[in-house]
C-alpha cells in the first residue's frame, strides 16, 4: 500500500518534468509550421536558435536560484512557484503577437522548469524507500519522455490545420498540466528530511508514518528506526554545516568530488546528442529527403518508443548497478551516431535515391533512443542520491545548472553546426559518448542498494554516517538491528 502511495506522490510531482519534455517536443514542430513562419518572418538559424534557447536561458537562472527557495521554504514551495510561472509563461507563448512576447514567455516558462527540474528528483529521493529509490527518482525522465511524446503528436495533429491554431494551441496546452500541479501540490506531504533539517520533527515523524506505516500500526518501531537514522545523519551533517558556496566547494574534498560527478553525468546527457535530435528532428528528417508531414510524424513514433523503453528500464533500475547500465548506454549511443554520420556521408539525400540507406539512417535514431534510456533515467537519480541532506538542494542546483547551460549551448549552436558541418556534426557526439563511458568506468562509484544516509560511506565520509554505521559502540537503536522481514514490511 505504501509503495503505491509514495509512487503516486512522485508521479504527480513529476508533472513538472512533463512540462520540460513537452516544450522540447513542441517547439520543434511549432517553428516548422507555415503560419508560425508567416507570423514571425526571417527565421534565420540564429533567430531559430534564439527562440529555442530562450527557454533554456530561463531554466539556467531557475536552476541557479532554486536552492534559496527549496532550502528555506521547502521542496513543495519550489515546485508550486514553478507551476505558477509555467502556466503564466505558457499563456504568453500561446498568445504571442510579437517575437519579443514569445521569447519573454519562453524565458518565464524556462525559469519555472529550471526550478522544478532541480527540485523534483530531490523530493522523490527524499520520500522514496531505498528499495525503489531509483524507480521513483527516474519518474522525472519518464515524464520527460511522456511530455515529448504528447507534444510531438499534438504538434503533428495541429500542423494539419491551417492558421494560427497550428502553433498557438500546442504552445498554450502547457497551461493545463501546470494548473493541475498548482492546485494539487498542497495535498502532497513535505519531504521528511527537509522537515527534520528545519527542526520540524513532529511533522517529519507524522509524514514518515503516513508514507510507510501499516494501518494496524505494526510497523511503528521500524518507522521510528528510519526516523532515528535520518535524524542522526542530519545531526552529523550539522557539525560541518555549509554557510557559503565557498565552503561547499573548498572545505570538504568529498563534497567537491560529488559535485564534479553530479555535474559530469548531467553534462554527459547533453553531450550525448539527444537534444539536438529532439529540437531539430524535423530539420534532420527533411535533410534525409522526407516530406514536411512525415518529418513531423517520425518524432511522434520515436517519442512513443522512448516512453516504452523508459518504462521497461525502470522496472529493473533498482536491481542493476548504475555503472552497469551507464557504460553500455554511452558506448551504444556513440556507435549509433557514428553509423548515422557515415550513412549521411555516403548516401546524400540530395543526390541518392537509395531507399534502404535512408531507412537505415532513420532506424539509427530509433536505436539511439534505446541506448539513451539508461543515461536519461540515471542522470536525474545519481545527482540527487550522492549528496548529503545538508547540501542536496545546492548540489542538485549546480548539476541541473550544468545541464541547462549545455542545453543552451547546443540549442543555440546546433542549427549552425547542422548547416555548416552536416553529417560531421554527429561525429562530435560519437566522441563525447565514448569519452563519457571511459570517465564513468574510471571515476563513478556504485550507489545502488544504499539509503541516502549510507551513501556517505561510498565517499569516505564516515563522520556523516548515522551512529549505528559509524560506530559499533553506539547505544542508539540501529537500522541494521531490524530484521529483513520487518524492513520489507515497512513498505507493504
Amino acid at each position: 500500500m505504501a509503495y503505491l502511495l509514495v509512487s503516486f506522490y512522485c508521479t504527480f510531482i513529476a508533472l513538472g518534468a512533463f512540462l520540460f519534455g513537452y516544450d522540447i517536443g513542441v517547439i520543434s514542430s511549432s517553428i516548422a509550421v507555415p503560419d508560425f513562419q508567416r507570423t514571425f518572418p526571417d527565421l534565420s538559424d540564429a533567430v531559430t536558435g534564439g527562440i529555442v534557447s530562450s527557454y533554456t536561458g530561463g531554466a539556467i537562472i531557475g536552476s541557479a536560484v532554486v536552492s534559496f527557495i527549496s532550502d528555506v521554504y521547502g521542496r513543495k514551495m519550489a515546485v508550486a512557484v514553478g507551476a505558477f510561472l509555467a502556466a503564466f509563461g505558457a499563456a504568453l507563448q500561446g498568445g504571442a503577437v510579437t517575437l519579443a512576447m514569445l521569447i519573454i514567455g519562453r524565458v518565464i516558462a524556462g525559469f519555472a522548469v529550471g526550478l522544478m527540474s532541480a527540485t523534483i528528483p530531490n523530493y522523490c529521493m527524499e520520500v522514496a524507500p531505498k528499495e525503489i529509490r531509483a524507480l521513483l527518482g527516474s519518474t522525472q525522465q519518464w515524464m520527460i519522455g511522456v511530455g515529448i511524446n504528447v507534444a510531438q503528436w499534438v504538434g503533428y495533429g495541429c500542423s494539419l490545420y491551417a492558421g494560427s491554431f497550428s502553433w498557438r494551441f500546442p504552445l498554450s496546452f502547457q497551461v493545463c498540466p501546470a494548473l493541475i500541479m498548482l492546485f494539487g501540490i498542497p495535498f502532497l506531504p513535505e519531504s521528511p528530511r527537509w522537515l527534520i533539517e528545519n527542526n520540524k520533527n513532529d511533522a517529519a515523524r507524522a509524514i514518515l508514518s503516513r508514507l510507510h506505516l501499516k494501518k494496524d500500526g505494526s510497523n511503528k518501531a521500524v518507522v521510528e528506526q528510519e526516523y532515528v537514522q535520518i535524524s542522526e545523519a542530519i545531526a552529523a551533517e550539522r557539525r560541518t554545516s555549509v554557510r557559503s558556496w565557498y565552503q561547499l566547494f573548498f572545505t570538504r574534498p568529498s563534497w567537491r568530488r560529488r559535485i564534479l560527478l553530479a555535474c559530469g553525468i548531467q553534462a554527459f546527457t547533453q553531450c550525448s546528442g539527444t537534444n539536438v535530435i529532439l529540437y531539430f528532428g524535423p530539420r534532420i528528417y527533411s535533410a534525409l529527403g522526407f516530406s514536411s508531414s512525415v518529418s513531423l510524424m517520425i518524432p511522434g513514433v520515436w517519442g512513443a518508443l522512448a516512453v516504452f523503453w523508459n518504462t521497461l528500464f525502470m522496472l529493473f533500475i533498482d536491481r542493476v548497478g548504475r555503472r552497469k547500465l551507464l557504460i553500455p548506454s554511452m558506448l551504444g549511443m556513440g556507435a549509433v551516431l557514428c553509423v548515422e554520420a557515415t550513412l549521411a556521408n555516403y548516401f546524400d539525400p540530395a543526390t541518392s535515391h537509395n531507399g534502404p540507406a535512408l531507412r537505415a539512417a532513420i532506424s539509427m535514431f530509433f536505436l539511439f533512443s534505446l541506448f539513451f534510456t539508461s543515461l536519461g533515467l540515471i542522470s536525474w537519480v545519481y545527482p540527487a542520491e550522492v549528496f548529503p541532506n545538508a547540501i542536496r538542494a545546492r548540489g542538485t542546483s549546480i548539476s541541473t545548472f550544468t545541464n541547462w547551460s549545455l542545453n543552451l549551448v547546443f540549442a543555440q549552436c546546433a542549427p549552425i553546426g547542422l548547416s555548416r558541418l552536416g553529417y560531421r556534426f554527429f561525429y562530435c557526439f560519437t566522441a563525447f559518448n565514448w569519452v563519457a563511458a571511459a570517465l564513468v568506468w574510471a571515476f563513478y562509484p556504485e550507489t545502488v542498494g544504499r539509503s541516502l544516509e549510507e551513501v556517505a560511506e561510498v565517499f569516505g565520509d564516515l563522520d556523516l554516517l548515522p551512529n549505528d554505521r559509524a560506530s559499533t559502540n553506539s547505544t542508539e537503536p540501529s537500522w541494521q538491528s531490524v530484521s529483513e522481514e520487518a524492513k520489507h514490511d515497512i513498505f507493504i
